[in-house]
């Protein structure tokens, strides 16, 4: 991949571009910090650790800021201004904390308190982790901004904007032409109705990742993901204004990203990877429709399709921490993949990933539908889980919900039988990848629990002895420790 020109480039691009560049500069940053805490006695960890977790907060928010703006590019030049004043702000911050740990004439311990008493004193007082906690409070509001969140406040970002300001004068950071930010009127105008409505007919993808996982099963044998495009540099994909972004996936620190976003032209959904080489962000753009999904061992592999080789070529591989996120990836992928307009037909094996066995399988009756609910266990982790699927017709083995057995099924009330064709469920969360499925229906009870109903008394039956006669969850899939949060 070369490197695009940058002499005709808009200077929204130049700003995004430049947001890339902090964000790996934080990373850096943080590793350097990690490294310093290792040296130190434990008095000095608390603050360290403080530091290297809000630089990773203002990392990952720029990476999000920039991928996200794909999708709203049109409200790109509202942030220009505020990009103006925070990316210089935030890149002598982070070189001077990167020059104060690599200061070899000093101890470690030396260097650490220098760095922390001399950055305080030239920010008025200012603890050195507070000051990423304001530029993070910043670029939350610049996030809510570009994507008319109904929480954005404009008041609140001008004051924190004259905030960053003053500190840059403190800083000594070049002010001959200070930036003007945008009228109340620009960044108002529309804002709360276009959020109303989004919210009014919100997309179930929406909230799939937004949920709390109720456990999380560590997964084995991880390998950087990888991708490999094609690639486009910032600013060449021709993505429809308002498009609406469904969900957003970091992996690997974020080197690597995935939004998925309905098309505003089409209604269907696309998935836009970003990716980082030399310190430049790359991106590559496929429709739902258009790609196929397989496991292989932790990883999820997306592929396309070449016409110009009439073969399929692998897009990105993406590695997960747990189990549950990966499950979640995989259903939300093929229901956002089934009810694409644009899909023709989807091969059987989508339906099915691999390394998990079928425990059991029966038809109940859910919400007023006809649905498959099966049980799976996944032969690496040992986690279990209940899948339920569309029974018949076009979208015939379509995910509708999915919820992960956990250490609450081990409790002698988590499931009782209520009738011969009914059983109740205590403690389960369920995801639901359909617009029109509406689980309350099921927990219509004065315990909320949830409700199945099974088409036949046997498989009532068959299910109770499932649960009777197996551990719920592994012991060590349950308590395997995970390295770090969410991929």
């Amino acid at each position: 991949m070369e490197q695009p020109g940058l002499a005709n480039v808009p200077v929204e691009t130049h700003l995004l571009l430049g947001c890339c560049r902090e964000a790996d500069q934080a990373e850096v940053a943080a590793r350097g910090l990690d490294q310093l805490r290792a040296a130190l006695s434990e008095s000095f960890h608390s603050h360290l650790i403080a530091l290297a977790e809000e630089i990773r907060g203002s990392s990952r928010l720029l990476r999000d800021i920039a991928d996200r703006s794909q999708m709203h590019i049109t409200r790109v030049p509202f942030m220009t201004n505020y990009l103006n004043v925070i990316l210089p702000c935030i890149s002598r911050t982070l070189k001077d904390i990167i020059a104060h740990y690599e200061d070899k004439t000093l101890s470690r311990e030396i260097r650490w308190r220098k760095m922390y008493n001399k950055m305080t004193e030239e920010a008025a007082g200012l603890p050195l982790p507070q000051r990423f906690v304001l530029y993070n409070h910043f670029l939350s509001l610049l996030k809510q901004l570009l994507v008319r969140s109904p929480s954005f406040d404009l008041n609140t970002l001008e004051t924190l904007r004259t905030r960053i300001i003053t500190l840059r004068e403190q800083r000594g950071i070049d002010l001959t032409a200070p930036p003007t930010p945008q009228t109340g009127t620009l960044v108002r105008q529309n804002l709360v109705p276009v959020a109303v409505t989004q919210d009014r007919h919100s997309h179930w993808a929406e909230q799939i990742f937004s949920l709390p996982l109720p456990s999380r099963t560590a997964l084995k044998h991880l390998r950087p993901c990888k991708s490999y495009g094609p690639f486009y540099p910032l600013g060449h994909l021709t993505i429809p204004q308002d498009s609406t972004v469904l969900f957003r996936r970091p992996f690997d620190n974020d080197t690597i990203s995935i939004v998925v976003f309905l098309s505003s032209v089409d209604q269907c959904p696309y998935f836009l990877m970003r990716t980082v080489q030399d310190n430049t962000p790359w991106y590559s753009m496929f429709g739902a429709h258009e790609l196929c999904i397989e496991r292989e061992g932790s990883a999820l592999q997306l592929k396309r399709w070449s016409r110009s080789e009439q073969c399929s070529k692998l897009w990105v591989a993406l590695h997960f921490l747990t189990w549950e996120e990966m499950i979640l990836f995989y259903c939300a992928f093929v229901a956002l993949k089934a009810r694409n307009l644009l899909t023709v037909q989807i091969h059987p094996n989508e339906f099915q990933l691999r390394r998990e066995k079928r425990l059991f399988q029966a038809q109940i009756i859910d919400d007023g539908f006809k649905h498959s609910l099966i049980v799976y266990e996944d032969m690496q982790s040992r986690g279990l889980r209940l899948h339920a699927a569309v029974w018949e017709g076009e979208l015939r083995q379509c995910p509708v919900w999915t919820a992960f057995v956990t250490h609450q099924s081990r409790s002698p009330t988590w499931l009782s039988r209520r009738s011969r064709h009914r059983i109740w469920l205590k403690d389960i969360q369920l995801y639901v990848f359909c617009n029109t499925y509406r689980q309350e229906h099921m927990r219509q009870n004065k315990s909320g629990a949830f409700e199945i109903h099974f088409d036949r008394e046997e498989a009532a039956k068959r299910f109770k002895e499932l649960f009777s006669v197996r551990p719920a969850v592994s012991e060590t899939s349950e308590n395997e420790p995970v390295a770090e949060p969410s991929a």
